[in-house]
């Protein structure tokens, strides 16, 4: 019996996606939840796996066309046996010789990975710049000695939206940005005293991020004004805080949200954070996993990033920018001493939220993350 492969829901506002490859072709063998092909949407790249054994009989629609939630892309016949037919991901090597001979100037690259492990929750937290990702699906050419070339590759429909996205904040708020350093000191005791307990106990490491993540929900509670966006001629609060973790990945920029974070202690922070950058790491992420987050942080200390300025992400009126962590001789009780500073950076729209607010906002990260004893260690 023919069994349908039909494209999975891509969440409310998502209306079509692209195919971007099968994974298996006509005539191939495939058990349950074998993935069978890549979709992407404007928000994000989905597998659409098999719900029955059988082999791939038919595929109705072909790499980038056009598809819908529900429309059927192709068949599984239950009770087929595999063709003996070549699938087409193993043709002899004299087309794959020939394709070559066709373009003598491009030479063989090695696949680009991102730099960094995309898990945010251990020592690092995440990274926020669009750009610092190649955004094509494919690597960009590399610099050579031999000519001048350019290659054109069509924007991912994800970079697209990206795209849009940010520009559209560009155009809609009225964005400033406000800066001050914290001391990691107190925080880098915890995590040297009771990480070790901590893993013991709750089996996920004692990260930096869910210190922020507390840190920010404990400013939120302050001011409100922050975890509000503006709808029309509304404004919109919240009694929760759903923060938006800003991950770049080889396809683009996502931001799961992890919800009600200010009701979680720190070990189901890194738990959550966890979980959702695994299945970043996985393509595992569902439409909804990107919805509704009401603020966000980012980070570009990962990659060395010293001071930059975070763009909002819309509808929200804040974004926390998180940054490289150095040594630097500071200042305390009239001596000089070394210890562990990182620049912040609070991003938010002067529409809704005045310039005292938002400095004041930092200030209260500021003061968590330097005096942590009052976040929930739960040992």
């Amino acid at each position: 019996m023919e069994i349908e492969i039909k494209v999975p829901s891509l969440g409310e506002s998502e209306t079509e996606a692209t195919l971007i490859a099968w994974l298996k072709q006509e005539g191939e063998a495939v058990a349950v939840d074998d993935v069978l092909a890549e979709i992407e949407s404007d928000k994000i790249t989905m597998e659409i796996t098999a719900l029955d054994a059988g082999v791939l009989t038919r595929l109705l629609k072909k790499s980038d066309d056009v598809v819908a939630p529900g429309e059927v892309i192709g068949y599984i016949d239950d009770s087929a046996q595999p063709s003996a037919t070549t699938p087409l991901s193993a043709q002899p090597e004299a087309v794959a010789e020939a394709e070559v001979e066709a373009a003598p100037l491009q030479q063989p690259e090695p696949e680009v990975k991102p730099a960094v492990n995309e898990r945010v929750a251990a020592e690092e937290p995440v990274e926020a710049e669009p750009d610092i990702v190649a955004p094509a699906s494919r690597p960009a050419p590399m610099l050579s000695g031999e000519g001048r070339h350019q290659e054109r590759v069509p924007m991912t429909r994800l970079r697209r939206r990206i795209a849009e996205r940010l520009k559209s904040a560009q155009n809609t708020a009225a964005m400033l940005t406000t800066f001050n350093e914290v001391n990691l000191q107190a925080v880098m005791d915890l995590r040297s005293r009771y990480g070790a307990a901590f893993q013991e106990k709750h089996g996920v490491k004692l990260g930096f991020m869910s210190f922020f993540v507390q840190a920010v929900c404990h400013a939120a509670s302050k001011y409100p004004a922050l975890n509000a966006y503006i709808e029309g001629d509304e404004i919109v609060y919240h009694d929760y805080v759903d923060v938006g973790i800003a991950v770049s990945s080889d396809k683009g920029l996502v931001v799961p949200v992890l919800r009600n974070a200010h009701r979680l202690s720190l070990a189901e922070i890194e738990k959550g954070i966890l979980n959702l950058s695994g299945r970043v790491r996985s393509g595992g992420l569902s439409p909804d996993d990107l919805k509704g987050g009401t603020f966000s942080i980012t980070n570009g200390g990962i990659f060395g990033s010293m001071l930059s300025t975070p763009i909002l992400n819309p509808p929200q009126s804040g974004i926390l920018g998180m940054h490289n962590i150095m040594k630097r001789p500071v200042v305390e009780n009239d001596t000089i001493v070394i210890r562990p500073m990182m620049y912040l950076a609070l991003s938010y729209d002067h529409r809704l939220i005045d310039g005292a607010d938002a400095v004041r906002f930092l200030v209260s990260v500021k003061e968590a993350l330097e005096f942590p004893a009052s976040l929930n260690l739960d040992i």
